[in-house]
C-alpha cells in the first residue's frame, strides 16, 4: 500500500473541527456526553469505536442534520450547519444515497446541478462529474444504472457525489464497511491522495480497529464519550500497546477502573 502524507499545517491554523461540551440527547438519554476535541486540517482523522457508541450521531451533528445538539461545534470556522458550509463539506452516509433509476453519470449530473446551478456553470459541472467518476474508478460503469451496480460500486457513487466541487472537509460514515480487501485498500489510497494533494480534511468513522493504523489522527469513542484524541503513535506510546486496538482496550479498561473507583469512594 502506498502511504501519502500531507505537509504539516501551520501551527496557528484553525482546526477543521472544534467541539467543546458537545452534547446530544435522544429522548431522556444522552447519546453524546459533553465531548471536547479538535480535528486538524489537511489530515485523515479516524473516528473509531464499536457500533452504537454515537459515531453516526456525531457525524450528523457535524454536518448540521442532528437535532437536540448543545455545546459548541465549529466546522471550518463556522457553527455546524451554517449555510456557508454547503459547498465546503462533503458527506457520505452509511447507506448509499443515490437514485437507482439513474445512471452513475446522471446521478452526478443531478447533484452537480444542485451544487452549482445555472447555465454558466455547465462546463465546470461536466469537468467535476468526469473527475469524480474517475476518482472512484467507475469510468467503465458511468452509463450503468445505479440500481444494477454491486453494493460496493453504489457506495463509490455516493463517494463520488461527495467529491463534487472538491470539498474542504469530507465526512465519511463507515465508507469501507462490507467491501472486499482490494477495494478497501484502493479507497484508503484515494483518501490519502485527497488529503495529500488537495489539502482536504477527512473524518472517517469505522468500527474496524485495523483501519485506525491508516489514519494520521484518531478520536477513540465509547458509550458517547471520547476516550482519546491523539495520533496512533502517541496512543501506542502512552499505553504501551503495540497496536491501536490494544491501546483502545487499555483505555477502556482504564476508564472502567476509574468508574469503579468513583463508585467505591461514594
Amino acid at each position: 500500500m502506498m502511504n501519502y502524507r500531507a505537509a504539516d499545517p501551520p501551527a496557528t491554523a484553525t482546526p477543521a473541527l472544534r467541539a467543546e461540551g458537545l452534547t446530544v440527547v435522544r429522548g431522556s438519554r444522552p447519546v453524546l456526553r459533553g465531548l471536547d476535541f479538535t480535528v486538524p486540517r489537511g489530515r485523515i482523522t479516524g473516528l473509531l469505536g464499536p457500533s452504537g457508541c454515537g459515531k453516526s450521531t456525531l457525524l450528523r451533528a457535524i454536518v448540521g442534520t442532528q437535532a437536540k445538539v448543545s455545546g459548541t461545534l465549529d466546522v471550518l470556522g463556522h457553527p455546524a450547519g451554517h449555510a456557508g458550509l454547503r459547498t465546503r463539506v462533503g458527506y457520505v452516509t452509511q447507506a448509499p444515497s443515490v437514485y437507482d433509476d439513474l445512471t452513475v453519470r446522471q446521478n452526478l449530473d443531478y447533484f452537480a446541478a444542485v451544487l452549482q446551478p445555472g447555465r454558466a456553470a455547465a462546463e465546470q459541472r461536466r469537468a467535476d462529474v468526469t473527475r469524480a467518476i474517475a476518482d472512484v474508478d467507475l469510468a467503465s460503469h458511468a452509463d450503468a444504472l445505479a440500481g444494477a451496480l454491486s453494493g460496493g460500486q453504489r457506495s463509490r457513487v455516493s463517494l463520488a457525489v461527495a467529491l463534487l466541487g472538491t470539498p474542504e472537509l469530507l465526512v465519511l460514515d463507515e465508507p469501507t464497511v462490507g467491501l472486499d480487501p482490494v477495494l478497501r485498500r484502493d479507497l484508503w489510497n484515494l483518501f490519502h491522495d485527497i488529503a495529500a494533494t488537495r489539502g482536504a480534511t477527512l473524518l472517517i468513522s469505522s468500527h474496524v480497529m485495523d483501519e485506525a493504523e491508516r489514519c494520521d489522527h484518531l478520536l477513540l469513542m465509547r458509550e458517547g464519550e471520547i476516550l482519546a484524541d491523539d495520533t496512533p503513535e502517541a496512543l501506542r506510546s502512552r499505553t504501551g500497546a503495540q497496536t491501536v486496538e490494544g491501546a483502545f482496550l487499555h483505555l477502556v479498561d482504564e476508564a472502567a477502573a476509574a468508574g469503579r473507583d468513583k463508585e467505591t469512594a461514594r
